[in-house]
């Protein structure tokens, strides 16, 4: 890019009628904080382009044209095996690696089946928690930070969701909850079986910070004493935002 950008300025007449040299531009260009030498400029300048590089160049208008003959919808694999097909019996095999690199610099891609899956639909308008946590994802004892997370999978089946609970300093999964719809119980069962594990260890979470929302009134959220309270109500204890809710329609935000 600097170089580039050298090359459209240098020879050029400025404000007086002088002309800037390669020199004084990289003495500018230095100066800026943009450090580059005389005898750099001129070693790129003077590079002949790499054996890659030029197997880029020929590829490319192969790649969009194949892409484009089949309206668009032909993805990596595909673009991969048509020019495989279409070459020259002496030419030699194109890379599925290289087609898939060249793609994502042309901005191609093919079509997608199946609708995409949304666990996360953000309402700006609704109200968020505090964040407790400050990006601090590394507690000194066990018990005191807890995480969630929500996700999805496809099986043959169909879809497949699932929430799990995991404590922040042992990394150990506490809590999960597996279920082919996404509604708020299937994120609460794994909170549930997250404070059952440790009330059954004795342990004492005085002072947890946990995922929580406060998007849904309808839906209702686990304390550690086993309680329920609203999650538009402000919780006793120190909990922390996010999770994923679709709740009878519910949107929250992340």
């Amino acid at each position: 890019m600097i170089v580039r950008y050298i090359d459209s300025v240098a020879g050029h007449c400025g404000e007086g009628g002088l002309r800037w040299g390669v020199e004084s531009i990289c003495a500018q260009l230095t100066e800026l904080g943009a450090k580059i030498a005389p005898a750099t400029y001129y070693e790129h300048r003077g590079r002949r382009p790499t054996a890659r590089e030029v197997t880029d160049a020929e590829l490319k208008p192969k790649i969009a044209a194949v892409h484009a003959a089949n309206y668009g919808v032909y993805g990596a694999r595909k673009v991969w095996l048509t020019l495989n097909r279409e070459r020259p019996a002496d030419a030699p095999p194109i890379a599925r690696c290289t087609v898939e690199r060249l793609m994502g610099e042309l901005g191609l891609a093919g079509a997608v089946r199946g609708k995409v899956k949304r666990t996360t639909i953000s309402d700006s308008k609704t109200p968020k928690p505090l964040d407790l946590v400050g990006r601090n994802f590394t507690p000194l004892a066990p018990d005191r930070l807890w995480v969630a997370d929500f996700t999805y999978c496809s099986t043959w089946s169909g879809w497949c969701y699932t929430a799990f609970v995991i404590d922040a300093y042992a990394r150990r999964i506490l809590g999960w909850s597996v279920a082919t719809t996404m509604t708020s119980q299937l994120v609460v069962d794994a909170v549930e079986q997250a404070v059952w594990t440790r009330s059954r260890e004795g342990k004492d979470l005085t002072g947890l910070i946990a995922p929580m929302t406060t998007a849904c009134s309808t839906c209702r959220w686990p304390t550690p004493s086993g309680s329920t309270l609203p999650r538009s109500s402000p919780q006793p204890g120190p909990w922390a935002p996010p999770y994923d809710c679709e709740h009878d329609g519910c949107r929250q935000a992340a």
